[in-house]
């Protein structure tokens, strides 16, 4: 059972744009926080953002600010990720994650703090 679906990874040129769409099945009223990271061939899972659903509040990574910017829409019960200004080193698979455990601050960037992950969408920037 797929809870967590991501779209909208392609292969885009430096310097362009993509929107990518995360949409979930869960109950949205436990979900404190939905978020996006990324990992990279030989890399780690990076934080890039994070919103609370109940207000919008967001978290960005430094790596990424001014960028890129997390929305979410409840009444789609989706989270976005708009992604600006691309370049080379934003090739990674991205995936989208829930919580259900409170957090706060740099204790969202932590993807240990995520329970529930999709299965990912790969974004390839070409220079």
């Amino acid at each position: 059972q797929v809870q967590l679906e991501e779209s909208g990874g392609r292969l885009v040129q430096a310097g362009g744009s993509l929107r990518l769409s995360c949409v979930t099945s869960l109950d949205m009223f436990g979900v404190y926080y939905m978020a996006w990271f990324r990992q990279a061939p030989g890399k780690g899972r990076e934080f890039v953002a994070a919103v609370r659903w109940s207000t919008g509040a967001t978290y960005t990574a430094d790596s990424v600010k001014g960028r890129f910017t997390i929305t979410r829409d409840t009444a789609k019960k989706s989270a976005y990720l708009q992604m600006n200004a691309l370049k080379s080193e934003d090739t990674a698979e991205y995936y989208c994650a829930a919580t259900r455990n409170y957090c706060s601050g740099y204790d969202c960037y932590g993807p240990e703090r995520y329970d529930v992950w999709g299965q990912g969408t790969q974004v390839t920037v070409s220079t």
